[in-house]
């Protein structure tokens, strides 16, 4: 049955008498406040990988790297801390991945594939381990390259970054 005279509110897409005189332009509904990037801080941690689990140090770092842990993180900007691994050469690694996981590369050379399994790389350089396994759980884009530059690796437990005060952080519990 059609009302008798005029529009109606409904078919004509008009608002109730409630909402007149209310204008949504100019006005973000819905949506969260965004970071800017002078409004990041930043503070240096430090986590030793004595003992740690090469894939679950990783995830721990990545995390930081990205800001993931802060109430700021926004997808679309670096706003992640710098971290310092020490004791790169201690981690451990589960089951056969010492002699089953391979890094390869090329040179771009003609017959320039180059191999080399965990075991011989985490022998010759140690860092280079930790460094690709967090690098891999980055963004693979200019964003993640900004944020791998921020992660320090040190074979050993020393590091030259004492002048900026970097905090401790607890290692995860495994199971």
């Amino acid at each position: 049955m059609r009302s008798s005279g005029g529009w109606s509110a409904r078919s004509s897409g008009r608002s109730s008498g409630s909402d007149v005189g209310r204008s949504t332009l100019g006005r973000s509904r819905g949506s969260s406040r965004r970071t800017k990037q002078s409004e990041i801080t930043r503070s240096w941690r430090v986590v030793d990988a004595d003992g740690a689990t090469l894939g679950r140090l990783a995830t721990q770092v990545a995390a930081i790297l990205r800001g993931k842990h802060k109430p700021t993180f926004s997808p679309h900007l670096d706003t992640g801390d710098p971290v310092i691994v020490v004791n790169a050469a201690k981690v451990r690694v589960t089951g056969n991945k010492l002699k089953a996981k391979n890094y390869v590369r090329h040179s771009g050379y003609p017959g320039g594939l180059r191999s080399e399994t965990l075991e011989a790389l985490l022998a010759r350089r140690p860092e280079e381990v930790v460094r690709r396994a967090v690098r891999g759980m980055l963004p693979q884009n200019r964003l993640g390259e900004q944020m791998s530059r921020k992660l320090h690796v040190y074979a050993g437990a020393e590091h030259p970054h004492a002048a900026q005060k970097p905090e401790p952080i607890a290692k995860e519990s495994e199971s």
